[in-house]
């Protein structure tokens, strides 16, 4: 049985993909802190397929991320999703250096970390796919959301470098770039919802499972109806 890891799946596009991979059979394993949402999607998962764990994980810490990596790369997933991010809005002159630190450990280290420790053995059996939701903020500016913003392009960056390590190798790192999806992320914001979770999840699930490995470094856009 195909086997899918999947961080940040307490609600919204994670929870999606996580149900969607299930949906085809896959072995999930959903990481991230122990909370109502996630035993909520660990029962929805359950339904559908006994074949459900939950590794506890605050991705805010480096010492959590580095220990749930090693974990992880001893059962080493077919399919990673790093979904998990966070968002704090302020203004440029309002940002501090604790809320720039949290967002580049939980957005950017966080992936880099699990990408690190799963590499290996990925790559010692040359199968694997690296995916990443990142988010348009990757491709613009947004007022009040530099640490945000600058985070996502950073992880962009990193998927097409890993993207690159890649090459030849039957590994496959690629990520989606959703515009304002109907998530609590996107309360405060000022922008209307143009897509669902689900729409982003079924994009993960097609780069997850039946797209060709030419879709290595790919960075899909979806902008919503």
């Amino acid at each position: 049985m195909r086997h899918v890891a999947v961080s940040g799946a307490s609600r919204g596009i994670g929870r999606a993909t996580a149900i969607a991979f299930a949906r085809r059979d896959f072995r999930v394993t959903l990481i991230g802190r122990p909370s109502p949402g996630h035993e909520e999607t660990v029962g929805l998962i359950r339904d559908i397929t006994g074949n459900v764990g939950l590794l506890e994980c605050d991705l805010a810490s480096r010492s959590a991320v580095q220990r749930v990596a090693e974990d992880l790369s001893e059962d080493a997933p077919d399919v990673m999703v790093h979904n998990a991010a966070t968002i704090e809005r302020a203004a440029v002159t309002e940002l501090t250096d604790a809320s720039w630190d949290h967002h580049m450990q939980v957005n950017v280290h966080a992936p880099l970390a699990m990408t690190r420790a799963l590499l290996p053995a990925m790559l010692e059996r040359k199968s694997g796919r690296l995916l990443f939701v990142g988010s348009i903020s990757a491709t613009l500016g947004t007022a009040n959301q530099a640490a945000y913003n600058a985070s996502k392009w950073a992880l962009l960056g990193f998927v097409k470098c890993v993207a690159e390590e890649l090459s030849d190798s039957g590994l496959m790192a690629a990520s989606v770039l959703p515009g304002s999806v109907d998530t609590q992320m996107l309360a405060g914001s000022g922008f209307a919802a143009r897509m669902t979770p689900a729409d982003v999840a079924a994009t993960l699930l097609y780069l997850g499972t039946d797209a060709p490995l030419a879709h290595n470094g790919a960075a899909i856009e979806l902008y919503g109806v």
